[in-house]
């Protein structure tokens, strides 16, 4: 929305998969640019998370980018995997995890027992639809055309999975469809409930598929220790409570939720050898 006409703007990846090869493999060569910091001789290792719904087809597809890139080596790691490492879950222990990852394309949900994931959901929903239905109440209640980034501040700042006691208020700014002229209005943080209540019951349905597929012991060790939210879309207000209130599960946000994911990935990187079998394909 900021950008003049003489500037395309292009998202090189959606849903958590490339959208656009091209972009992709340009964005992944300006990345491994930056990191060699001129020492163009070595080649680095490449690790990069894909949704575990995700294709061979698409897997396939984001190593050929990255070794187009100038990767000497690509793995594609699971994303519940990397985002429960990140976590902090201890991945190898005979005890069952339950880890959400809720991303901005797609929401994993995955039980994590001895290194590997024993059951999943992976659902193409996450904080992008969350921002779309942001947009679109703003638009349908206001007659206010506004940004996707104005959207994603909406939500970010006031946005709420279930009815606050204290209501909070953010003024925001937008084209008055009727007039066309610019116009301020000032929403609050319950109205915001019912446009996302439809993202997250996606979602926690995900979870209630999880959870019915898995097997009785690893069933006890959650219900012990309760799921794991982590991801940019878990910062949603009282979005672990709302799923706790769904599935009758005690559900917890991870210590720093939008750095699981990277954090997973540093340790896998470091320690390539010992987590080789969580990872999905190497070329």
């Amino acid at each position: 929305g900021r950008t003049p006409e003489t500037i395309t703007v292009y998202r090189p990846l959606k849903d958590g998969v490339i959208a656009d090869y091209r972009v992709t493999r340009a964005m992944l060569k300006y990345f491994i640019q930056k990191a060699q910091k001129g020492f163009n001789f070595f080649k680095p290792e490449l690790i990069i998370s894909v949704p575990v719904g995700s294709t061979s087809t698409e897997r396939r597809a984001v190593i050929e980018a990255a070794l187009s890139a100038g990767a000497k080596r690509a793995f594609v790691a699971k994303e519940p995997i990397l985002a429960a490492i990140g976590a902090g879950i201890p991945i190898g222990h005979s005890q069952g995890n339950l880890i959400i990852n809720i991303g901005g394309g797609t929401s994993e949900i995955a039980v994590i027992c001895l290194g590997g994931i024993v059951t999943d959901s992976s659902i193409r929903v996450g904080g992008d639809r969350m921002d779309a239905a942001v947009f679109d109440y703003i638009k349908k209640k206001y007659n206010l055309a506004i940004g996707t980034q104005t959207a994603e501040e909406i939500k970010k700042r006031i946005g709420t999975a279930m009815r606050q006691r204290k209501e909070e208020f953010f003024e925001i700014r937008g084209r008055d469809l009727a007039s066309g002229l610019p116009k301020n209005i000032k929403i609050s943080s319950n109205e915001l409930v019912e446009p996302l209540k439809g993202v997250l019951l996606e979602i926690i349905e995900g979870v209630k598929q999880v959870l019915r597929k898995t097997p009785p012991e690893l069933s006890a060790d959650i219900m012990d220790k309760g799921m794991i939210l982590s991801g940019g879309g878990s910062l949603l207000r009282n979005a672990d409570q709302l799923i706790t209130q769904a599935t009758g599960v005690p559900c917890f946000l991870a210590e720093e939720p939008l750095y699981c994911v990277i954090k997973g990935l540093g340790v896998v990187l470091e320690n390539l050898e010992t987590y080789k079998q969580s990872l999905m394909n190497k070329k």
